[in-house]
């Protein structure tokens, strides 16, 4: 499993490291790994162009640290310092052969690449966080550091020239403290970084570690090399399509718990419910299934379809009479009871279940309202809800705000689950919570992971916002970031098969936010391996392939 964690408990990490380690010893295993990158993308050092991007703090020394490594396998190294640098890390290149010239003016500071947190970070002058050892901070601050470069400045249309023709760019101008708009001088660089060819060390420079909030001229790599553990900006929000492949170094950090995970392949294929001997499509778990009416009839099909493939054994579906034709056509499999618009009694007595989920292609208003108000008060086991279950479920919570907290049980099994997208989750926690519906997209920019974690835990129920890094939110905290996918999912009727997943996945035992985790992992993965441009109703298949490979990987 993937596991992300806060600059706090890097910097906490680092900690009794850099006091047992001898001075730069922490620095040097990240720069280890960040050459051996480099190497790899290269394919042959000797002779390559490689410009150096150097800020004054820890990622400026880790990337000058590799300049002066490269440069000494017989890469022409070249760094562009807008400020002060690490004065280890210059020395060590210069020794190297390598050159550095200042793109700044003769005595710009730090304080030129935005906030006072960002000129905090390149400066070096948080010493707990700093690899380069105990004495660090206080010598970067110092005489050697701007000595180091070239007394004559470099003009931005030379700088422009080195960047076009480098064939690497390692990106050291800020690091995982860095907050904040960036200004010129730095901004000057960021604007000219190839991204094709940019390598960011530890995390691009303008993008948030921990909240993945993007300063304007954040730079864009192909590749990011982090080091200790993933920080959360590059796994959410829109720092996470700036980062290129993320690249993890060890360098020996113990850390707590991890604020943040993501599965993996082989952790969902453990999570999948598989049948025993002794099982049956009783024991193997009941679905109940609201969804579809007499515009959206398409919506149920697709549900069942995806409900199908999330291993419940049984599914009970409540459709109005359209809508469960075409399932019936579609899935002669699925048990269907034809319910006029709203009739709560009539879908409640489609017979005992697991879990329920409601939504797909129906309307948002007062009929589905009694619908979702009697799932809510009616039942005693896991509730989903989506498309247009969402706002009348809104409306119940704004009128009982403790409803769904009240609803689940001590260990968590009549959780409600809620799936979202953006304008979805604008409007919920709009009517749910009282929240400023405009403002949403600018908190979602700014902390998405921190955002849903406020509503979950406001609203009492599972989140998962769905977008391009999918967000799973408990109410107790525990967060999952999806990094399955593909923008060909962005079309209509695929959240509908998610919900039939991952209301199969909470009927056949798993917990609200494994289910929901596991679901969005498959979606992603079955919707990677299909057509381009891809359909709603080509993604059950595709999980039939999808999951048996995983079963398959685990089985072996």
């Amino acid at each position: 499993m993937l596991e992300a964690h806060t600059v706090a408990d890097v910097r906490a990490a680092e900690a009794p490291l850099l006091a047992t380690l001898p001075a730069g010893a922490l620095m040097q295993r990240a720069v280890s790994g960040l050459v051996a990158h480099v190497g790899r993308r290269l394919g042959r050092v000797y002779g390559a162009r490689v410009v150096v991007l150097a800020g004054g703090g820890d990622n400026g020394g880790d990337a000058l640290w590799a300049g002066a490594r490269l440069a000494a396998r017989g890469a022409v190294v070249q760094a562009l310092a807008p400020g002060r640098t690490h004065p280890e890390g210059t020395a060590a290149l210069l020794a190297a052969g390598g050159r550095l010239y200042r793109t700044g003016p003769p005595e710009s500071g730090p304080r030129g690449a935005g906030s006072d947190a960002a000129a905090s970070d390149v400066a070096g002058s948080g010493a707990a966080g700093s690899r380069g050892g105990g004495s660090r901070a206080g010598d970067s601050r110092g005489g050697p550091s701007r000595g180091g470069a070239s007394p004559d400045g470099l003009g931005g249309d030379r700088a422009a020239e080195l960047l076009a023709s480098a064939d690497i760019v390692l990106d050291g101008l800020l690091g995982i403290g860095g907050r904040g708009a960036l200004r010129d001088p730095y901004a000057a660089l960021t604007r000219l970084t190839p991204t094709a060819r940019t390598v960011a060390v530890d995390v691009p420079s303008g993008v948030d570690a921990d909240t993945g909030a993007v300063a304007d001229g954040a730079v864009r790599a192909s590749s990011t090399v982090t080091f200790g553990t993933y920080k959360r900006g590059l796994l959410v929000g829109p720092g996470a399509t700036h980062t290129g492949q993320v690249e993890l170094v060890d360098i020996g950090l113990t850390l707590p718990a991890a604020d943040l995970r993501a599965l993996r392949d082989g952790d969902v294929a453990r999570l999948l419910p598989v049948p025993l001997a002794t099982d049956s499509k009783y024991t193997r778990g009941v679905l109940g299934l609201v969804g579809g009416s007499d515009r959206y009839p398409g919506a149920a099909v697709l549900a069942v379809g995806g409900a199908l493939r999330g291993g419940a054994g049984y599914l009970r579906v409540a459709a109005q009479a359209r809508a469960a034709d075409h399932v019936l056509r579609a899935h002669p499999e699925a048990v269907v009871t034809v319910i006029e618009p709203g009739d709560a009694d009539a879908a409640l007595g489609v017979g005992r279940v697991q879990a329920w989920a409601i939504g797909p292609g129906l309307p948002a208003d007062e009929t589905t309202g009694r619908l979702v108000t009697a799932l809510l008060e009616r039942t005693d086991v896991p509730l989903l809800a989506d498309a247009g279950a969402l706002e009348p479920l809104a409306a119940v919570v704004a009128a009982r705000p403790t409803l769904l907290r009240e609803r689940t049980a001590q260990d968590g099994t009549n959780e409600v689950v809620l799936t979202p997208h953006e304008g979805e989750f604008a409007r919920l926690v709009a009517t749910a919570l009282g929240w400023d519906a405009s403002a949403v997209p600018a908190r979602l920019a700014a902390d998405r992971l921190g955002t849903v974690r406020r509503a979950a835990a406001e609203l009492g129920a599972t989140v998962l916002l769905k977008g391009d890094r999918t967000i799973v939110a408990g109410v107790g905290g525990e967060s999952f970031v999806n990094l399955t996918g593909t923008p060909w999912l962005g079309t209509a009727g695929s959240g509908d098969v998610l919900t039939g997943l991952t209301g199969s996945l909470l009927a056949a035992g798993l917990a609200p936010v494994w289910a929901a985790a596991a679901g969005a992992h498959l979606h992603g993965l079955a919707a990677g391996r299909g057509p381009r441009p891809l359909a709603a109703s080509d993604i059950p298949a595709l999980l039939t392939v999808a999951i048996g490979d995983l079963l398959a990987s685990v089985e072996a």
